[in-house]
């Protein structure tokens, strides 16, 4: 497979139209638009109208699962201006990434402020051999996506760090984490939130044929696991080959990350953040290990459903604080609660530009929520691929193609999946292919166009960490740096998928393919 996907990439490079000259024109044409958070209130006032002509067309669709007949709600009425007003509020306190990153950059605030994050990547980069970096920082990001908040905001910013400390460009490191936590996002070696949610979603939709059929939380773990090594060499491939040819050398400031010997103090700093971090586990492994854990749900007992990982982003915020100070305190670089507070103020100053993204791109979202257009448009997608009368393989295919369209339309996988599931689900099954083999086709579309949708939650926040090592990026910048990634994602993840069909693999425990 990996020769097969080296093969196609290299006769797409050999075309008169270079692949390279595909992705400076998308560069181009990307930074030619608005600043991003201008674009998102542009898109904004575009919802708007386009809601007022759908809705007098009479555009609408049939809800798959409970037949109810989806209608456009125009913005450009007299109820839509009044939700418009007085909803503008709430859709930026409550989008979800905002107070995400907030509280995580506060306690990551206190550990580089204190200069752990700055030694610690200094003894990685000093001690670890360079060739191996780009496939850790990778295989990192996926196993990051089981909680996806740790990912973006921890694990891609420090990815630029770390590359940048190696005297590699900042931004191939920051787009290989970046790969790995979002484009890799249904690969992974553990179970996580998401995979619960989607089994219950299939199960539903299995019902309309089988009402005793069970999809269990594990259903796509071999396949995941399989995954998350394809992703990984992939990823490297496509960092190594790609992407960092393409941006050349960095000649940005790179002071920060200068690689000297660690002092005595900062050694003693990180003993400290060591003993004090192995504590911090010891109390999170008692919550969770035992049976009866204090972390876990009290009702069910449970851990994927348990305050542990709904709490993570708390988690990051006290073992990040946690770690700081006690390196502060060896290394002497906090004397007083001032020191931590300056920290954490500071990492607030870098979110500005973020801060005013997220503003208009919570409008956005939710105009396109309130309005059903993009309801409208998922059912309808679904609707046109379950007509096309193509065969098993072939429209797998091509749902995987439909999902990843879809994808830079609506980010959310459940809800995406809540739409979808009755449709194709019922459909695969009457062709004698399982719910559980449905389900991981659609996870592999919704993760391969994650990296360059403007409509992921996080990707204005890529947007912003890029924007820390080439003030003239924007959008464009981040899609051009990304889409080699989707496009070898996509071969990669499609070329697996069919030979998981021809050799007839379980995709899970007790997951066959066929009925």
């Amino acid at each position: 497979m990996y020769r097969t996907v080296h093969s196609i990439l290299n006769r797409i490079k050999r075309t008169n139209f270079s692949a390279d000259s595909l992705l400076h024109l998308v560069e181009r044409v990307g930074n030619a638009l608005p600043h991003p958070a201008s674009l998102f209130a542009l898109f904004s006032l575009l919802v708007i109208i386009i809601s007022a002509i759908a809705r007098a067309l009479d555009l609408s669709a049939v809800h798959p699962a409970t037949g109810e007949t989806i209608h456009v709600f125009s913005l450009l009425s007299v109820a839509g201006l009044h939700r418009i007003l007085t909803e503008m509020i709430h859709n930026f306190t409550a989008f979800a990434p905002l107070g995400t990153v907030l509280v995580s950059m506060l306690g990551i605030g206190i550990a580089e402020g204190s200069g752990l994050i700055g030694a610690a990547l200094r003894l990685l980069v000093l001690r670890a051999p360079k060739h191996l970096l780009t496939f850790v920082l990778v295989f990192t990001g996926v196993l990051s996506n089981t909680a996806s908040e740790v990912g973006y905001v921890l694990l891609v910013p420090l990815g630029a760090v770390i590359f940048m400390a190696a005297g590699r460009h900042p931004i191939a490191g920051l787009a290989a984490a970046f790969a790995g936590v979002s484009g890799g996002y249904s690969a992974n070696l553990f179970l996580g939130t998401l995979d619960p949610l989607l089994a219950g979603l299939s199960e539903e939709a299995a019902h309309i044929i089988d009402p005793s059929y069970f999809v269990n939380p594990a259903a796509n773990y071999y396949f995941m696991v399989v995954s998350t090594f394809l992703v990984t060499l992939l990823g490297t491939w496509v960092t190594e080959k790609f992407v960092v040819p393409r941006l050349g050398d960095y000649h940005g400031h790179t002071s920060d990350t200068e690689l000297r010997p660690l002092k005595r103090e900062e050694k003693r700093g990180l003993v400290f953040a060591g003993i004090a971090s192995l504590i911090f586990l010891a109390v999170i492994a008692a919550g969770i290990v035992p049976q009866n854990g204090f972390l876990r749900n009290l009702q069910s007992g449970g851990i994927l459903d348990s305050p542990f990982l709904k709490g993570i982003v708390a988690f990051i915020f006290l073992g990040a604080a946690t770690a700081g100070i006690s390196y502060g305190i060896g290394a002497g670089t906090i004397k007083s609660d001032k020191d931590v507070m300056r920290g954490m103020g500071k990492s607030i100053e870098t979110l500005s530009i973020y801060i005013v993204l997220t503003f208009f791109a919570a409008q956005f979202v939710a105009y396109f929520r309130w309005t059903h257009l993009g309801l409208i448009f998922a059912i309808r997608g679904a609707d046109l691929i379950q007509s096309s009368g193509l065969g098993a393989i072939p429209l797998m295919l091509v749902f995987i193609l439909l999902s990843a369209f879809i994808n830079l339309f609506m980010g959310s996988a459940s809800a995406k999946w809540a739409i979808m599931a009755p449709v194709f689900i019922p459909m695969f099954m009457l062709l004698g292919y399982s719910p559980e083999l449905v389900q991981v086709t659609y996870r592999i579309g919704d993760s391969v166009t994650n990296i360059i949708s403007p409509m992921m939650s996080y990707f204005a926040l890529i947007v912003a960490f890029v924007e820390r090592y080439n003030p003239k990026a924007g959008i464009g910048t981040v899609i051009a740096v990304m889409l080699p990634y989707t496009v070898v994602f996509f071969i990669g993840w499609s070329i697996l998928l069919v030979l998981w069909l021809l050799l007839g693999l379980p995709v899970g425990p007790g997951a066959a393919l066929y009925l």
